[in-house]
């Protein structure tokens, strides 16, 4: 299975790491593009550019279209538990990093509904594999709350217990999310992977050249301000150690900022960027949590 994850996240990475050598004059006017490389790998808005979860042997899913307030349809995958001995009334939604798309993570929600017997709503944002529509901080916010909503409404899924679940940016449209509505109390959980303090912050590692246009830059999620909204859902940190575009420092301090009753650290010394997940005891580390919280729960 790891073998699987790195050829899917090889080209991702790669990607992240050429960006870095073009930005210093684009990122004012083209930071869109530069934070939200949709089309990396090339061919990843197309039908063909997006893995279906049979490819990975998954058969029990819906492929949905959700549509959001703005007038954007959202793509998703929601992926039942294939052992219904283990299912369990719960639903982990999954958040993706910057490139690729939904697709390419299917491998992921294939170990976690096997080993967790959790429903997994795998949701694209706008701009994204084929979502209409095209990237930016308020708009993804706009489709974070768009997912959530369709699991709360759904007559499959409404009185599940969800866990939240972003890598990288997307650990960022988790924090954001959890922020907004941790309230009603049915998100038990938030599992954060390799995300970042801010984007401002992270500039000066993932783009050194553009480092001085930093304070430029107004796709701003600011986890670092957000997280501290967050103060009764239990939080799961997984840091790569080796990650070369988001410094662990940054996890490091968002984990000290942390006010929530419960939060956990664990890292991944092997970890870089886009392989932490392939990487031993990663899983385990979800898993565990998860179980942990649906005992509680119960």
């Amino acid at each position: 299975m790891a073998s699987t994850f790195l050829s899917y996240f090889k080209i991702p990475v790669l990607a992240s790491s050429s960006l870095a050598a073009v930005a210093s004059g684009l990122l004012y006017f083209k930071q869109n593009e530069l934070i939200y490389p949709r089309n990396i790998p090339m061919g990843s808005r197309t039908e063909e550019g997006v893995p279906k979860p049979t490819q990975f042997g998954i058969s029990d899913y819906d492929d949905v279209r959700i549509p959001t307030t703005d007038g954007e349809t959202l793509q998703a995958y929601f992926i039942r538990p294939s052992n219904k001995r283990l299912a369990k009334k719960a639903t982990i939604m999954m958040f993706h990093g910057n490139a690729g798309n939904i697709g390419h993570r299917v491998p992921i929600a294939r170990v976690l509904e096997e080993n967790i017997g959790c429903n997994v709503l795998m949701l694209e944002y706008r701009g994204y594999g084929l979502s209409s529509g095209t990237p930016n901080e308020e708009g993804l916010n706009i489709d974070a709350q768009t997912g959530l909503d369709w699991i709360r409404q759904s007559s499959e899924t409404k009185n599940d217990k969800i866990i939240i679940y972003g890598q990288s940016l997307g650990g960022a449209v988790a924090i954001q999310l959890v922020a907004k509505n941790h309230e009603p109390g049915d998100i038990i959980g938030l599992v954060l992977e390799n995300t970042f303090l801010s984007i401002r912050k992270m500039i000066p590692s993932a783009f050194p050249p553009a480092r001085y246009l930093a304070p430029l830059c107004h796709q701003l999620w600011p986890s670092e301000e957000t997280l501290l909204q967050i103060t009764d859902v239990p939080i799961l940190f997984i840091s790569g150690l080796k990650d070369e575009i988001v410094p662990p420092s940054h996890m490091k301090e968002l984990f000290t900022l942390c006010r929530t009753k419960t939060k956990i650290w664990k890292d991944i010394p092997n970890g870089s960027h886009n392989n932490t997940v392939a990487e031993p005891h990663y899983f385990k580390y979800i898993v565990d949590f998860v179980d942990d919280l649906l005992s509680k729960k119960r």
